[in-house]
């Protein structure tokens, strides 16, 4: 039985890609930075540690694997755990992967990923694509836009929001775009390059619609019927809001980086659409589930492991 291995299946888009591998009859090895047990998938998968101090250990797992697909990385930088952090491990897990003699790596980076790009984190993952292609090993590197679908943590903060507060303070004018794209057609799109043949491929994953910010936050209003007025506030009144509303949940609502990413139009691809879900057709089945619970990015990336 053919093996690959996943980074952060018990997270988020790891998990979707996982489960799509398990289905198939392969076997599934999830590497992790915390193995639980039981692990969320059940029987679908086994759990081996992500052990980025030990090098000889983390190829020795990788052995007898034909893919290794890589989502592992950070939202924003908090503490120690900075953008160079991030970079510097995942070349320690690629290292790993060549030494193991791994087929295919399938990493996930962000569209519009450029060495010049206007935040940190943009150009660390340009820096990531660029040391994968001069790894020697066959690649895939599938650029997603903004992912959304069931256990999404910025879709369901902003629901949770609108279903909250009397008002929702979008930052500017809110014309710049946005290119939401389902956790689904990510894990697809993961998949299919895993088993292709060209040695090097780079993909943007983007959905079928392109919104306006302001679009999209009317979308997600109107789809958990809120009542919430919309209001445009400076960059700077609007990330106020958002660290206050970060203390009252004990969480990171938005960055500065965030914004400017969203203003700059990087959430958007100029290539054709890779996603076949579109937004609002899946939140017409599944928006009365958004939105009642806080979903933490500090309980699931760092104050508990990832």
């Amino acid at each position: 039985m053919t093996t690959d291995a996943v980074t952060g299946a018990t997270s988020y888009t790891g998990r979707f890609i996982a489960q799509r591998l398990a289905k198939s009859g392969r076997t599934v090895i999830d590497l992790t930075r915390d193995p639980r047990h039981p692990h969320p998938l059940g029987d679908l998968v086994s759990s081996a540690t992500l052990d980025f101090d030990h090098p000889d250990r983390l190829a020795g797992t990788l052995e007898g694997t034909e893919n290794l697909y890589n989502t592992f990385w950070i939202r924003f930088e908090r503490g120690q755990i900075t953008y160079r952090w991030a970079v510097e491990r995942t070349m320690i897990l690629f290292e790993a992967a060549r030494a193991a003699g791994v087929r295919r790596v399938v990493h996930i980076s962000v569209v519009n990923a450029a060495r010049d790009a206007p935040t940190a984190y943009f150009r660390a993952k340009a820096a990531v694509e660029e040391s994968l292609a001069s790894l020697g090993v066959p690649y895939a590197v599938i650029r997603p836009t903004v992912t959304f679908g069931p256990g999404d943590i910025l879709l369901n903060n902003l629901a949770w929001t609108l279903r909250r507060l009397p008002l929702f303070g979008i930052p500017g004018d809110g014309r710049y775009p946005i290119q939401p794209v389902h956790v689904d057609d990510i894990a697809d799109l993961a998949v299919r390059l895993g088993s292709a043949v060209e040695e090097e491929m780079v993909v943007d994953a983007a959905g079928p619609d392109i919104f306006t910010f302001n679009e999209y936050v009317s979308v997600v209003r109107a789809a958990v019927r809120s009542r919430s007025l919309i209001v445009h506030l400076p960059v700077s009144a609007a990330l106020a809001a958002a660290r206050l509303l970060g203390l009252a949940v004990r969480d990171v609502v938005l960055t500065r980086d965030e914004v400017t990413e969203l203003q700059s139009r990087l959430m958007a691809s100029d290539q054709p659409p890779a996603g076949k879900v579109h937004l609002a057709e899946w939140l017409a089945g599944y928006a009365d589930a958004l939105g009642w619970t806080w979903a933490s990015e500090l309980d699931r990336h760092f104050r508990h492991g990832a």
